[in-house]
């Protein structure tokens, strides 16, 4: 399958802090990934974008695994594959209208 329409992704920060509020408050929880591990993904030969997949880790708390897509939009498998990074709470930041 093709990638999607290029079109811009961007939104308004109120509407991005709202779509974060209603998130937080069902499930309690954001990431932090550091730039090398994104850089590394991003750099793989091939690599169009990224894909997120939401699961639950072997303790049952709510997990994300981060993989590079290829133009075709398919995932690239058998190449870096990243996990939660780190979790917020505690990894949060100074509060501000996307995380408070």
């Amino acid at each position: 399958m093709p990638l999607p329409d290029p079109k811009s992704r961007r939104i308004p920060l109120d509407e991005a802090a709202a779509m974060t509020r209603r998130y937080r408050e069902s499930m309690h929880k954001g990431w932090m990934f550091l730039r090398k591990d994104l850089d590394e993904l991003l750099a793989q030969p091939g690599c169009a974008g990224m894909r997120f997949y939401y699961g639950l880790n072997d303790k049952g708390e709510n997990g994300l695994v981060m993989v590079g897509v290829d133009r075709d939009g398919n995932d690239m498998v058998k190449g870096v594959l990243l996990d939660d990074g780190f979790p917020c709470p505690i990894w949060c930041g100074d509060g501000n209208s996307l995380n408070s």
